[in-house]
């Protein structure tokens, strides 16, 4: 969680989050709640209409880059219930998801990883975001 680098988050995607946060605030999925919470509370919001394209929103497609390997990876940042690993939608509340959540093109996060890892990643492309597309209630 070592990011020095502004987020933002459209409005909707921040109530929306929210209400998942309040959702799993027990159990085993808390100290994940907690860690986006923790990005959330950071972040600069804005309206869904003027969130810059590069933005990773909520539904957007993300390509980015391990930065110590260098492998890239391409999915779809969805909420819990729509998540399908098999398919490359990737849950906000997995540590992956909550790492992306309101990072730009260019811009790297340290997350730390179960087991005391730490993983680099940096964006690489957003393909496709739902409000750059005029998509504002996905």
């Amino acid at each position: 969680m070592t990011s020095e680098q502004s987020l933002i988050v459209t409005e909707t995607d921040l109530e929306r989050l929210r209400q998942v946060i309040d959702h799993h605030g027990g159990g085993r999925m808390a100290e994940l709640a907690e860690m986006l919470d923790a990005e959330l509370s950071r972040a600069e919001v804005v309206a869904s209409e003027t969130v810059p394209p590069t933005v990773v929103t909520m539904n957007s497609t993300v390509r980015f880059e391990d930065v110590q390997t260098g492998e890239q990876r391409e999915v779809t940042l969805v909420y819990p219930k729509d998540a399908r690993s098999d398919d490359g939608r990737i849950s906000v509340l997995a540590p992956i998801g909550s790492a992306l959540i309101g990072l730009s093109v260019g811009q790297s996060i340290s997350w730390p990883l179960p087991g005391g890892r730490t993983k680099q990643l940096r964006i690489v492309a957003v393909p496709y975001q739902p409000e750059a597309s005029g998509h504002y209630h996905l």
